[in-house]
């Protein structure tokens, strides 16, 4: 059984949400999951690690740029499909998300979906694949050195995308995560955006395993400096955060970089300053204008944008769903024995303790 999500547990969390809370609703966009657990304190190797695929066009059957935007507030990480990202504009097929040694096998599970999915293009034409997969590192909770994420894995997760509620805390590259030295994970969230009359959809998707205990802030409460037990670290971050943004809010792609800037101060509301062993890296996509590819698009396209001038509210719906996520995430955990020291517990989040903490400052519960 789920575990109550913050604004359940009565955190006044800011913003309508969508039908979900998640980045599921925005239109067309799937979640999928593939988790492996395996192993533990008197049983090694023990494996808590997995792959998140979020697929921006649920169930299309041809290839269609996805409108994106990229932004690094520290680099200490990866997230491939970038360069292209950067110069293009766009990218095709899924999102991927996993630990940070399995990149390379996840990439290319994604590359022979895309194959497989879009076989017409690929085998008649001169297309290629470049997808996009991040990573954060899950070594302190898993045996990562086992390599132990595979490529039927990462089909798993694209595969099995879906519409609708997401699952959290410890699952699929979240499953063996930290976060302010509580258990982390995936977590995710979603605003409603009104501009001139039309009704849109932000939401967000975090794999989070950043941050320092005495550093946690929910909603301006700064709950670390209250529960100081069971801390994994004292001297410094040892971990990263992926945040992906998706809208159906027409954008070209130097609107959807900005957006993408904006996680920083999402995750910033948490309290993390972006440590140095910290990967912080962000990606925000559209899918609005839908085209063609460009070998098969006419030369002369039509595309609709927001004007920068209302994009105030879209910040905002941005930096609360993030901000939101990366709560859930850690409420959805649950305790996980440590590998890189063995014999610690990284606990998950008491909802007593923090609905506790939260009430002393007034911020509900």
């Amino acid at each position: 059984m789920a575990k109550p999500r913050g604004r359940e547990l009565g955190l006044p969390f800011l913003g309508m949400t969508g039908e979900h809370n998640a980045i599921t609703d925005v239109p067309g966009v799937g979640v999928g999951f593939s988790t492996l657990v395996s192993g533990g304190p008197e049983a090694a190797p023990q494996i808590r690690t997995g792959v998140t695929a979020i697929l921006p066009r649920l169930g299309d059957s041809e290839p269609c740029p996805v409108w994106a935007g990229f932004h690094a507030l520290n680099g200490n990480g990866e997230m491939t499909g970038t360069h292209w990202i950067e110069d293009g504009g766009y990218f095709i097929g899924p999102v991927c998300i996993t630990n940070t040694h399995s990149v390379g096998i996840v990439h290319h599970a994604a590359v022979r979906w895309t194959i497989d999915t879009y076989s017409k293009r690929w085998r008649n034409g001169h297309v290629w694949a470049m997808p996009v997969v991040a990573e954060t590192y899950d070594g302190v909770l898993s045996d990562i050195n086992g390599l132990h994420v595979t490529e039927a894995m990462a089909r798993e997760a694209i595969d099995g995308a879906r519409g609708g509620p997401v699952a959290e805390g410890n699952v699929g590259g979240g499953a063996g995560m930290i976060a302010y030295e509580f258990k982390g994970g995936t977590g995710t969230s979603s605003r409603r955006v009104h501009i001139d009359g039309k009704a849109y959809t932000v939401g967000a998707l975090v794999q989070a395993n950043h941050g320092r205990r005495d550093w946690l802030t929910v909603l301006g409460v700064p709950v670390g400096k209250h529960l100081t037990e069971n801390r994994l670290r004292e001297q410094k971050e040892q971990g990263s955060i992926i945040v992906v943004v998706a809208t159906d809010l027409p954008m070209l792609p130097h609107q959807l970089r900005r957006v993408a800037k904006r996680a920083s101060i999402g995750i910033g509301r948490g309290g993390t300053v972006g440590g140095n062993g910290s990967g912080d890296i962000f990606l925000a996509f559209s899918t609005a204008n839908r085209m063609a590819m460009p070998e098969l698009a006419p030369a002369h396209l039509a595309f609709e944008a927001i004007n920068d001038d209302v994009f105030d509210s879209v910040y905002q719906a941005t930096v609360e769903s993030i901000e939101e996520a990366v709560i859930n995430a850690m409420l959805a955990a649950e305790d996980t024995p440590t590998v890189k020291p063995a014999g610690l517990v990284c606990k998950a989040i008491g909802h007593e303790e923090l609905i506790a903490v939260m009430s002393r400052y007034g911020r509900g519960g």
